[in-house]
């Protein structure tokens, strides 16, 4: 299996291409968006020399399996996955902030509570609390898109001070964000797993507001170990995670942190293997399916064929 670094289609009425870290993104006829889930791999900002094969089919298989499982309760952007490695769908407006939400006080909470805070983007918090711990209720923390550098941290009432987004819109992204996370939730005990933490992005075409993005991945979650959890809250043990945060050890352990005069270790094809293995892993522990290997001899043409059919019935329409 050839894994897939980069693409480089000319499909019709297509009106702009964009590279980003891992997807290769195609505009059509300024209506549509064919999304390219390549199996590039990125840690600390950096694009990593190898591809790894099937990266791309399992993230994209996760986010159309979630997708589907949620439009009951808020309309997506996915009108077709026409490959393994691609999805189609609504060029749609984003709102300009991500929506957040928090069932336990994990990451960038935890370190702002361990710092003495006890209030995260205006939502108070309990004292008491220790890494991990579960929170009384799901929390919504959300960030703004900053111009430059990272995204920050911002409260509801600043949002809507500011006219970020409307109340009227806000009341619909907050119902939608408690229902996905509920639904994400209950998804995840089904395999056994804590879904701790995630964000969800919305846009708009016209007056009607679309889910945007992935939801539910090893790249936009936190996931939990159900199993021990208690047990290992009681000890004041680490709990074990479900994530790619297995990539991130790797490379440092090699000396890389994406710091300035740091080299990118080599990835031999055993280690590159390795993460491909895992990373099926991670798809069949997230979604009860087992992984089906799309092993197409020419990827490439698979992928240029299926999204030019769908393109062409779309349109058509």
């Amino acid at each position: 299996m050839t894994a897939i670094k980069e693409t480089n289609f000319s499909f019709p009425k297509q009106t702009n291409f964009y590279k980003g870290k891992v997807r290769d993104v195609y505009t059509i006829n300024n209506q549509f968006m064919a999304m390219v889930v390549t199996d590039r791999i990125s840690a600390f900002d950096v694009v990593l020399p190898e591809a790894i094969p099937f990266k791309g089919q399992v993230l994209n298989q996760i986010a159309a399996k979630f997708l589907g499982a949620t439009k009951d309760i808020v309309p997506n952007w996915v009108i077709d996955v026409p490959d393994e490695m691609v999805t189609i769908g609504r060029i749609c407006e984003p709102f300009k902030v991500e929506m957040v939400i928090r069932g336990y006080l994990a990451g960038h909470a935890w370190r702002e509570y361990s710092a003495g805070k006890r209030s995260v983007c205006g939502v108070a918090l309990p004292d008491g609390l220790k890494e991990n711990d579960k929170l009384p209720n799901p929390i919504i923390t959300p960030t703004t898109k900053a111009s430059v550098g990272h995204d920050e941290d911002i409260s509801k009432e600043d949002i809507l001070a500011k006219g970020i987004v409307s109340v009227a819109d806000y009341t619909h992204l907050e119902n939608y964000t408690y229902a996905l996370y509920e639904r994400g939730t209950q998804m995840a005990a089904e395999r056994g797993l804590i879904l701790v933490d995630t964000k969800y992005e919305f846009g708009k075409v016209g007056s009607d507001i679309y889910l945007i993005d992935e939801i539910h991945t090893p790249d936009s979650s936190r996931y939990f170990y159900a199993e021990g959890y208690a047990d290992r809250q009681d000890r004041n043990e680490p709990q074990k995670q479900l994530s790619k945060e297995f990539v991130r050890k790797w490379l440092i352990e090699n000396g890389f942190q994406g710091k300035d005069g740091q080299t990118i270790p080599v990835m031999s094809a055993e280690i590159v293997n390795s993460i491909s293995d895992r990373y099926i892993e991670l798809y069949e522990q997230i979604t009860g399916d087992q992984f089906v290997k799309n092993e197409t001899a020419d990827v490439v043409s698979r992928i240029e064929k299926n999204v030019a059919d769908s393109i062409s019935k779309l349109l058509s329409a």
